[in-house]
Parts: C-alpha cells; structure tokens; sequence
C-alpha cells in the first residue's frame, strides 16, 4: 500500500510503500493523535523507518491495498 504525508512548511511529501494495511495505518495514527504523542513512526517495505512529528501533519493519503497488474487491458 501507497502512504503519502504531507507535511506543514514542507515543500514535499513523504511518499513510501508499506506492508501494514490502511486500517492499521489509521489506527497508528488516531492513537498518536489521541494520546497527542509527539511523533509517530512507519516502516517501509524495504526495511526504512520514518518518524513524523504529529504537530507537523498536515495530512496523511492511503492508497488502495490492490497491487498492481501486470499486461494489456484489452
């Protein structure tokens, strides 16, 4: 699954793709935003880990869990 984070006074997003599901994703991040945590951590499907302060989110895109195919539609 695709996950983009946009960040405040960054010109860029965060753009990675990960194993852990979309409901998982949410959940991380309500969690954080609940207990007001100071950042909250993903891994990648490469092994990479990010931490992003929660203070600084400005949003958060899941993708679709569907992998991608492979050929010609017809």
């Amino acid at each position: 699954m695709e996950i983009r984070i946009g960040i405040i006074n960054t010109g860029r997003e965060l753009n990675f793709e990960t194993a852990t599901s979309a409901d998982d994703v949410r959940s991380q991040v309500a969690a954080a935003l609940e207990q007001s945590a100071a950042s909250v951590s993903f891994s990648d499907v490469k092994g990479n880990s990010y931490i992003v302060p929660t203070a600084n989110l400005a949003y958060i895109e899941l993708g679709t869990e569907e992998s991608r195919r492979v050929g010609f539609v017809a």
